[in-house]
C-alpha cells in the first residue's frame, strides 16, 4: 500500500506545492504532478531514513501529508533552480 499511497500523495502534494511556492514556476501542471510524485517519494524517504517516522500506514496521517507536501515543495524548488534562466 505504501507505493500507491505515495503516488496519490504526490498527485495532491504537487498541486498544493504549486500553490504554496511563490512566483511563477516553469512547466505546466503535468510537470508539477510528476515533480509532486517524485517529491512525495523524496519526503517519504526522508521520513523513513532520516527522521525515522516510519512508513505510511494511513492516508489520514498528518506526518505523511507533511512529508509529501514538503518533499514536493523541495523538488519543485530544485527544479526551478536547475531550469532558471539567468
Amino acid at each position: 500500500m505504501g507505493f500507491i499511497t505515495w503516488i496519490i500523495f504526490g498527485l495532491i502534494a504537487g498541486a498544493l506545492a504549486k500553490l504554496i511556492m511563490p512566483g511563477k514556476q516553469g512547466g505546466g501542471w503535468l510537470i508539477t504532478i510528476i515533480l509532486g510524485i517524485v517529491g512525495a517519494f523524496v519526503g517519504g524517504l526522508i521520513g523513513v531514513y532520516v527522521l525515522h517516522w516510519g512508513d505510511v500506514d494511513s492516508f489520514w496521517n498528518f506526518k505523511s501529508w507533511f512529508l509529501a507536501i514538503g518533499g514536493a515543495v523541495l523538488v519543485i524548488w530544485l527544479y526551478e533552480m536547475l531550469t532558471k534562466k539567468n
